[in-house]
């Protein structure tokens, strides 16, 4: 699961909590049996990650089962450290779950980085500045298409 920000006070923004509540639902379903959550941690020193581990962990899923990189500064960053960890573990498949239009960018970063099978998923959660991450998107994937490994 790809990060976001994290408020002033330490809690989830809205997006982030609206993720991370998908991250669950994956989780309580049985579908995800280990949640990888991914973030940077920012100038004043919030880290994504554990805030985001902390949280899953408050809502009852145990700490062995949440598994915090807070090098995940962007989305290539954090399909570099998930796929490591993948190998590391044994594990051949994985649900991305970020906002409905960086799914697929990040899908194909998983992919570039040896993910075998790998799915999406996306909150409910629709904000107005959607439409320029809309259109980022599209510039974005061509690059992560030929990047260079």
């Amino acid at each position: 699961m790809l990060g976001n920000t994290v408020d002033a006070d330490g809690r989830p923004s809205p997006r982030l909590a609206a993720r991370l509540d998908r991250a669950y639902d994956c989780y309580a379903a049985a579908r995800c049996r280990v949640l990888f959550v991914s973030g940077g941690v920012d100038p004043a020193g919030r880290d994504e990650a554990a805030v985001m581990r902390d949280y899953l962990i408050a809502r009852g899923v145990p700490a062995d089962r949440v598994v915090a990189d807070s090098l995940g500064n962007d989305t290539w960053a954090t399909a570099i450290h998930a796929s490591a960890y993948m190998r590391e573990h044994g594990y051949v498949s994985a649900i991305a779950i970020t906002q409905y239009f960086h799914v697929p960018r990040t899908m194909l970063a998983l992919r570039r980085h040896g993910v075998p099978e790998v799915g999406g998923a996306s909150p409910r959660f629709v904000e107005a500045r959607d439409l320029y991450s809309i259109l980022r998107e599209l510039p974005a994937i061509a690059w992560y298409a030929m990047r260079p490994l």
